[in-house]
């Protein structure tokens, strides 16, 4: 798909490919957590959530403009700045992430890793299986607890960022008059 005169690209096929895949695997995960026979599913998203953190990780760094970190982390103070011009109903257009959307991708990715290491610690320790149960495979119940209660603390605190993501994607949608999540399907925004 080629951009219009009033579009611009702005996300590569790669960054849109993670977007919708990250979806899909996260709850897919989520949702089997507690289902019976459901483990093998539950593991195989995991790994794919933990396998699209470090391409994600590593596109950040070496990707396209907006796909890199360097074009939307910004400091507290350019965060806080923009927050309050949301709150003014006028914060400035960003081409890629603005600045709260790119603290929030850092913010879900983190979360995400945690919640992929933790899962696995907890693969490990309970059915002695996966990369680390070399390490892991022998510990007692209380590792065993600790490790499902930080992998759950995870899931959760990363559902309860998408729903403030989705949550902004709407606002800044409304805000500017324009439908980012189409734009997060066909990779172009308003010039």
């Amino acid at each position: 798909m080629t951009a219009t005169a009033n579009e611009v690209k702005v996300w590569d096929p790669l960054v849109r490919v993670f977007h919708w895949t990250l979806v899909t695997a996260f709850f897919t995960a989520y949702l089997t957590e507690d289902g019976q026979g459901l483990l093998g599913i539950h593991t195989f998203a995991g790994y794919t959530v933990l396998g699209l953190v470090l391409v994600r990780l590593a596109w950040g760094l070496v990707g396209t403009r907006h796909a890199r970190f360097a074009d939307f982390v910004r400091g507290p103070g350019t965060v806080l700045g923009y927050l309050r011009e949301v709150l003014t109903l006028h914060p400035r257009r960003y081409l890629g992430h603005n600045p709260a959307g790119g603290l929030m991708i850092v913010l879900l990715l983190a979360s995400l890793l945690a919640t992929a290491v933790f899962g696995m610690a907890v693969y490990a320790a309970e059915e002695q299986a996966g990369p680390l149960a070399g390490w892991l495979g022998g510990v007692d119940g209380f590792w065993k607890e600790a490790f499902e209660g930080l992998h759950e603390f995870f899931a959760n605190l990363t559902l309860l960022m998408v729903a403030v993501h989705v949550a902004g994607v709407l606002v800044e949608s409304l805000l500017h008059g324009e439908n980012l999540v189409r734009a997060m399907i066909t990779g172009r925004k308003r010039a």
